[in-house]
């Protein structure tokens, strides 16, 4: 029977997070806790870089980017609309 999967609260990633930071071993607390090395790994990644525990907060540089040029385009679109309609009115006078 598969593990049901269990869900933590912010505060308790934050008190992992700061067991890790204060010197208790990786393997203490994963052993102690029942947790996945990974998720502790991945909480102290989290915890680094925002200081928040949601995916959505933490974007990876590759998301920021296709954020940044989806924005573009979607600026350039408006530009090439601006200018169409600007040679359709110059067209008919």
């Amino acid at each position: 029977m598969p593990k049901k999967r269990r869900t933590f609260t912010d505060d308790f990633k934050r008190q992992m997070v700061q067991l890790y930071e204060n010197g208790k071993s990786r393997a203490a607390i994963v052993h102690e806790y029942e947790l996945s090395a990974s998720a502790l790994d991945r909480w102290s990644k989290q915890a680094q870089q925002s200081g928040s525990f949601s995916e959505k907060t933490n974007p990876t540089p590759q998301e920021n980017e296709l954020l940044a040029l989806r924005k573009e385009i979607k600026r350039l679109k408006m530009e090439n609309d601006i200018l169409k309609q600007a040679v359709l009115s110059m067209g008919r006078k």
